[in-house]
């Protein structure tokens, strides 16, 4: 289908020109380079499904498709202006959706036949982000335990206070990545 493989092919574009995901609540670090830059939570191709999805219940303005998107994250994930306008022009253009009439003169977006057509075709990787989006949403719920809170704010403290204190042993800085990497496997196995 003609929208499908424009899509994908003009994926590479956006991504070059920052038109991603990554608005949310979660910084990325790379190993070794101390912060780096946000990282991806959903890439430009995964907010067209959600445009797409989210279309296909009725029409919507583009603040409304953020919102959608929010709630459905419960709060974990907003994305940016920046990232659906952009994306909702170029799912005009390939004849995903289309502006309908509007009272009050904001654009009001539809899916079109062509948009059904590509949407029901991608209906796995929908099904896969809107997953993605659900599990950010269990994620909040369940860091927002007060128990939960006070355990990650104890332990940050912790290990801040003792990494600012200079020059660190190699014994002591050892048992220290020891027990974080302890920790860590006693968390993935519970």
């Amino acid at each position: 289908m003609r929208i499908h493989h424009f899509l994908h092919a003009r994926h590479d574009k956006h991504e070059r020109h920052g038109l991603h995901g990554g608005h949310g609540r979660h910084d990325g670090h790379s190993e070794g380079r101390g912060r780096s830059r946000r990282e991806r939570l959903f890439d430009a191709q995964d907010i067209r499904l959600l445009i797409l999805n989210f279309l296909s219940t009725g029409t919507a303005h583009g603040y409304e498709l953020i919102k959608s998107i929010e709630a459905l994250a419960k709060g974990e994930y907003v994305p940016s202006p920046g990232i659906i306008y952009p994306n909702l022009t170029l799912l005009e253009e390939t004849g995903a959706i289309r502006a309908a009439d509007s009272p009050g003169g904001k654009k009001i977006w539809e899916l079109t036949e062509e948009g059904k057509a590509s949407l029901e075709q991608q209906r796995e990787e929908v099904t896969a982000v809107i997953s993605r989006l659900a599990s950010l949403g269990v994620l909040g719920d369940n860091r927002r335990i007060p128990e939960v809170q006070r355990a990650i704010h104890n332990f940050k403290i912790a290990l801040n206070t003792r990494l600012a204190k200079g020059d660190i042993p190699k014994e002591t800085l050892y048992k220290i990545i020891d027990t974080l990497d302890q920790a860590a496997k006693d968390i993935e196995r519970s």
